[in-house]
C-alpha cells in the first residue's frame, strides 16, 4: 500500500508507522540508539523510508521545535491565502520600528529603510531559507495567528504530536517559552513527508515553499554535513535552535526529505534537547545519525535495484 494513500487518516498512519520496525530496520534503530547513548541530553529520531519503512528513537518524549515550526507556519499561511484566494506576490508595508533589532533577521540587515515594502512571499522566503525572525513575528501578526497555525497543522497530524502556541517575539523575551512549542519527531517527520508526497495545498504555493526548503542555508553542519559531496544526493530541511541557559543548550534540530540519486526518498527528523554542550556538539550528533540513515538508505537502494 502506497504512504499516501494511508493518510486518510493521519492517527491511524502515525500509529502504523510507530509500530513498523522490521527486521529490516532493526539494524537501523541499534546505529541510531548508539550514537544517541552517547549524547548528554535527550534526542529523538523519526525515519520514514520511500513511505514504507519507519524508524523511531525516542519518539515517546516531545522537543522543543525551535525555528522548525517555520515550516508548519508557512504551510498555514499558505492555505490561508489559497482560502481566501491571495497571491504570494501580495505586498506588506513594514516600518523598521516594529521589528526586533536583536533578534536574527537577515531581513532586517538587507532593507535599512525605515519603511518598506515586500510581498508575503519574500517574508516566507526570508524565514524557510534564512530562519528569519522578525519575518515569523510579522507573518503571525499580519497573515494567520498562532492559535489558526496549530489548528490547521492539526488537520494534517494529530493533534496530541505537536503544539504550537509562541511566537519567536515571546520566546525571546521567555526563554522557558521555547518549550510550549513541541512536536515528537514522527510527528514533524509525516508532516514532511506529506509536505513532498501529497497534494496538501495549492500546486503553486506547495511547489514554493518545497523550493524554499531545498535553498535552507541554516545549519550546513547537521544533516547536510552527511550528504556533503553525494553525487545525486538532494536535500531539503528545516533547522531549529534553542538558546544555552548555565551551559546547557535546550534545542538544535534538523527535519529533512532526502532523495537519491535513482529517485527513492527518505525523511530524517532528529530533535535534540537540553544537551550539556555548545551547538557544534549538538551537530556532530545530529550528522553521524544522518550518517547511518544515508548509509541504510543506500543500502536498501541498492538491493531494491538488483
Amino acid at each position: 500500500m502506497m504512504f499516501r494513500n494511508l493518510f486518510a487518516g493521519a492517527a491511524a498512519v502515525l500509529a502504523l508507522l510507530s509500530s513498523a520496525c522490521t527486521p529490516r530496520t532493526d539494524r537501523l534503530v541499534q546505529s541510531i540508539s548508539d550514537i544517541v547513548s552517547e549524547c548528554p541530553g535527550e534526542i529523538g529520531v523519526a525515519v520514514i523510508i520511500d513511505g514504507k519503512d519507519s524508524v523511531v528513537v525516542g519518539n515517546e518524549r516531545m522537543y522543543p521545535m525551535m525555528s522548525v515550526f517555520k515550516l508548519h507556519q508557512a504551510l498555514a499561511a499558505c492555505a490561508d491565502f489559497d482560502k481566501k484566494g491571495l497571491s504570494l506576490d501580495t505586498l506588506l508595508t513594514i516600518e523598521r520600528s516594529e521589528l526586533d533589532a536583536h533578534t536574527w533577521s537577515p531581513m532586517l540587515k538587507e532593507h535599512p529603510e525605515p519603511v518598506f515594502e515586500l510581498s508575503v512571499g519574500e517574508l516566507l522566503r526570508y524565514e524557510l531559507i534564512q530562519s528569519d525572525n522578525n519575518a515569523s513575528n510579522l507573518l503571525f501578526g499580519r497573515i494567520v495567528s498562532v492559535e489558526r497555525t496549530d489548528a490547521y497543522i492539526a488537520t494534517l497530524i494529530p493533534r496530541g504530536c505537536f503544539r504550537i502556541a509562541c511566537t519567536e517575539a515571546e520566546m525571546s523575551s521567555d526563554h522557558s517559552k521555547l518549550y510550549e512549542n513541541y512536536t515528537s519527531p514522527l510527528g514533524a517527520a509525516v508532516l514532511i513527508e506529506r509536505l513532498f508526497t501529497e497534494d496538501i495545498i495549492s500546486s503553486c504555493k506547495q511547489d514554493f515553499i518545497k523550493q524554499a526548503l531545498g535553498e535552507c542555508a541554516t545549519g550546513q553542519d547537521r544533516i547536510s554535513a552527511a550528504l556533503a559531496g553525494k553525487e545525486g544526493v538532494r536535500i531539503a530541511h528545516k533547522t531549529g535552535s534553542g538558546y544555552t541557559m548555565n551551559g546547557v543548550l535546550s534545542a538544535h534540530n534538523d527535519l529533512a526529505f532526502i532523495t537519491l540519486p535513482d529517485g527513492r526518498h527518505y525523511t530524517l527528523a532528529v530533535f535534540v534537547k537540553d544537551i550539556r554542550g555548545d551547538e557544534s556538539l549538538a551537530s556532530g550528533f545530529i550528522a553521524k545519525i544522518s550518517a547511518a540513515v544515508y548509509e541504510f538508505a543506500t543500502q536498501v537502494s541498492g538491493r531494491c535495484r538488483k
